[in-house]
């Protein structure tokens, strides 16, 4: 495509959402022109039938422009005027949005037993390692490629990114922001599966997972997106990410299957590995949140500063309503308030704020936080009932509340003026019909039937050809730590495992493996100790001597104290001890750098 025919069809949309139903361009013309006030603008002698008129028109240079109204996402390009100031907060926010792999991981891991916590945590950074990789080799590519293979349904072209100098700012910025959200989308599927499914099996699903949010995050906010071309609004991915992964969440823990034992004594909830780190999960997230709502307005010059200011309150808005929600039902059904309700309704009405964020009014988030935290509080039961089971909730507060974000905008976003972001229409209850509803419904139709559909594929071809997708009973009994990690503590319910079921499976000896928060060398001298045959009138500088290969004083420990003399003195030289009562006791040691009585062993 040649400069002129990518001008021609710049001009054409611009005319055409700006005054569709006109064949005489006038002065209203430029005054709408001038609510683009990020894009490239050249001047073109319009004639109509009486005058002669000049106007501003965006053109596209084949970035991803909306020249029909900017509509979230993070991937609407305009020059580069101005853009560096955009750059700043869009990089910014992102660094935010990175912090939630943190929150993401303290939340599941405190949700499961202690037995399976660092797993958890394992799989979050294997989530931006590998996702981050397959994104960079071909998930961008797949959603915002641009070449004569492009269509409706997926993008083509750039794989693995490496732009020109002229073309690297605002390509980068997006590619990067743009990570984030593909990463999210994975991680929202481990904790559905935690503490039952194959690590390894795990780590290839996170590779090839991209494709599952690639694909429509084209569809929502690409050029070429047939979602995007209808009007969908989805500004920080409601339908794209948390949607999107709720679904593949739900398809995951129902392929791989309940934990064992999870419903022989009744469908409530299992007790929490680490509520603390739960909470601590949640308040990252919420922070994260900020960051991801906020840089989905993708800059703050111009008039896109108000959006964002916008963005900031309607975000902990509705995160209040959710609260207050979950608060209420808690009480209400337990007559307390239990951790994991009070976390999922503030994180549901987190993700039912996030498609609408800059376009909601205060008091319209506060209803749709609301209502999101209810349904995410009240969903978890009935999926327990169907026996799908999902430790921290993802379906319930990722899957619904996402389609219920969708929906709220269908309803009562009103159109805006600035940016139009809602491309001229507005919602069933302010006069618009159901036009917007409509799209809002067939944009979530879509995505989860994809999301299912490929998430399906690609766990049945791994499990199939590659490695099963479920842990060995072994495995999850002894738990993920122990088993895939080496990692063994007490009082988690690890010893109680291995003395029931052995510690060598599938030809692995696992006796190995220390204790966690014990130290080796100690354990080893403290053994030796209690094997000695006499123990009366030694002292334990002696004793360890006597135990140890290496001399430790060699190895720079502080010599010890004994009756105030030390054992290395000549010539009955007494250096005085720093305690006094150390000199009462026949068998007493003190340390040099420690002052107060360390009583010799019996």
């Amino acid at each position: 495509m040649n400069s002129t025919q990518s001008f021609q069809q710049s001009f054409e949309a611009t005319i055409d959402a700006i005054m569709p139903t006109s064949n005489v361009l006038g002065p209203t013309v430029v005054e709408n022109m001038t609510k683009f006030p990020d894009l490239s603008n050249i001047t073109i002698e319009a004639f109509t039938m009486d005058t002669n008129v000049s106007y501003d028109i965006p053109v596209t240079n084949g970035t991803h422009t909306n020249s029909t109204g900017f509509r979230g996402g993070g991937v609407v390009l305009g020059s580069t005027k101005d853009f560096g100031n955009d750059a700043s907060w869009v990089l910014t926010s992102t660094f935010i949005i990175f912090t939630m792999q943190s929150g993401f991981g303290l939340l599941e891991s405190g949700a499961v037993s202690m037995k399976n916590e660092a797993n958890i945590m394992v799989k979050n950074v294997v989530d931006v390692v590998l996702g981050g990789f397959t994104y960079w080799l071909f998930g961008y590519s797949l959603s915002f490629g641009e070449s004569e293979w492009t269509n409706p349904f997926c993008g083509w072209g750039n794989f693995a990114i490496n732009p020109s100098e002229e073309d690297m700012g605002e390509i980068y910025t997006t590619f990067f922001f743009q990570l984030s959200f593909a990463t999210t989308a994975t991680t929202i599927v481990s904790g559905a599966v935690a503490e039952r499914f194959n690590f390894v099996a795990y780590v290839l699903f996170s590779a090839v997972n991209t494709v599952v949010y690639c694909v429509p995050a084209g569809w929502l906010w690409g050029n070429h997106g047939f979602l995007y071309k209808l009007g969908v609004i989805d500004i920080a991915g409601s339908c794209g990410v948390h949607l999107c992964g709720g679904a593949s969440a739900l398809v995951a823990s129902r392929m791989v299957g309940p934990r064992i034992g999870r419903y022989d004594n009744g469908e409530d909830p299992l007790p929490m590995g680490c509520p603390t780190n739960a909470i601590l999960g949640m308040f990252m997230l919420w922070w994260g949140w900020l960051g991801f709502n906020c840089g989905s307005t993708f800059g703050i010059t111009e008039e896109k500063w108000k959006y964002a200011a916008r963005t900031a309150v309607t975000t902990l808005q509705a995160s209040i309503g959710g609260g207050l929600a979950g608060m209420s039902i808690s009480w209400y059904k337990n007559h307390r308030l239990e951790i994991g309700d009070v976390v999922n309704s503030v994180l549901g009405a987190l993700v039912s704020v996030t498609a609408g964020c800059a376009l909601f009014t205060s008091w319209e988030a506060l209803f749709v936080g609301l209502v999101g935290g209810t349904i995410a509080v009240m969903a978890m039961p009935l999926f327990d009932k169907l026996h799908i089971d999902d430790p921290v909730g993802a379906t319930s507060v990722h899957g619904l509340c996402g389609m219920w974000a969708m929906i709220a905008i269908g309803l009562f976003v009103k159109a805006d003026g600035i940016l139009k972001m809602t491309n001229g229409n507005s919602g069933l209850f302010r006069g618009g019909g159901f036009y917007l509803l409509g799209i809002q419904t067939l944009a979530c139709l879509c995505i989860i039937v994809w999301s299912m559909i490929s998430t399906f594929t690609i766990l049945k071809v791994i499990d199939k050809f590659a490695v099963g997708i479920r842990m060995s009973e072994w495995e999850e009994l002894v738990g993920a730590d122990f088993a895939e990690h080496g990692i063994r503590r007490r009082n988690v319910g690890v010893s109680r495992a291995v003395s029931v079921l052995g510690l060598q499976h599938a030809g692995i000896d696992y006796s190995d493996i220390i204790p966690q928060g014990d130290n080796p060398c100690h354990i080893a001298v403290l053994n030796n100790l209690s094997a000695l045959a006499s123990r009366r009138h030694s002292t334990l500088s002696k004793a360890v001597a006597q135990v140890t290969k290496v001399p430790y004083k060699d190895q720079g420990i502080p010599a010890l104290m004994i009756n105030g003399q030390s054992p290395s003195s000549k010539n009955g030289d007494i250096v005085r001890s720093v305690s006094a009562r150390s000199t009462k006791s026949t068998n007493s040691i003190t340390p040099i750098e420690y002052p107060g009585p360390h009583h010799a062993w019996p």
